[in-house]
């Protein structure tokens, strides 16, 4: 049978190559044919897991409530040390120091990532900003998301952590962050879907101990990633959770 695993679209461009490797990796390690399929946004993805076509994903934490509850995907792993925490950054130029120095009518440049822009209109709110009260541009990547502030089309924008990190010390140089998230519970995740499950416990062993395994140590490198830690139904469950709890 033919599985195909797909990525979140907020990952780092610098790690593409890495996921067709571990998708090699993978498919040597489970003697399993996996095609991965990268998509450019996240409508573009919904739309392929709504079809059913999607039976791995490295998702990010608001589509897996959707992943698990309407489409039975469950929990393998999630990478170790690596949380979701959301970055709101503006131009090195700006005369705003705090939240609080931002004024309604601010205009936010981001991405369509929705954890990282759902985390940072919480982190407005100490200025009593809003959907209401701001208006937005949503560019396709996060270097777009730098490139509105330095050129002065936006005042704020927002950032996942990892790809602020990730942007060149040119890029960063233009740039200064206002505040960053500390929830650290909140994380991408590796799920698979009902037509894979049967070799869940397999992927996940592999997973967890893919940094002693052949080639595994420089397959993770590749993804950014340290290493893979399990992850159960309750974990993945709790963190949904806490995303609704969030969003209301």
């Amino acid at each position: 049978m033919k599985y195909t695993m797909t990525v979140s679209p907020d990952f780092s461009p610098k790690h593409i190559a890495g996921w067709y490797i571990f998708n090699t990796w993978l498919q040597i390690q489970l003697s399993q044919n996996i095609h991965l399929e990268l998509y450019d946004n996240f409508n573009t993805q919904r739309a392929a897991i709504e079809n059913n076509e999607i039976d791995i994903i490295y998702a990010n934490p608001f589509d897996a409530a959707m992943l698990v509850r309407d489409k039975g995907f469950i929990a393998v792993a999630k990478p170790k040390h690596k949380p979701d925490e959301a970055i709101i950054a503006v131009s090195a130029e700006s005369n705003v120091q705090t939240i609080e120095d931002l004024s309604p009518q601010i205009h936010i440049a981001k991405t369509d990532d929705p954890d990282v822009n759902m985390i940072g209109m919480i982190m407005l709110e100490p200025a009593d900003l809003n959907a209401e009260n701001t208006s937005t541009e949503i560019v396709d990547t996060y270097v777009l998301v730098a490139k509105q502030l330095f050129q002065n089309k936006a005042d704020v924008g927002f950032f996942l952590k990892d790809a602020y990190d990730d942007l060149s010390n040119f890029v960063k140089e233009q740039l200064r962050i206002l505040v960053s998230s500390q929830i650290h519970v909140i994380t991408h995740t590796l799920l698979i879907g009902p037509n894979a499950q049967a070799h869940h416990d397999d992927i996940q062993q592999l997973l967890v101990n893919m940094q002693d395994l052949p080639k595994g140590q420089g397959v993770l490198e590749s993804m950014g990633i340290s290493a893979w830690e399990s992850q159960t139904q309750e974990d993945a469950e709790f963190m949904i959770d806490l995303m609704d709890t969030l969003v209301d």
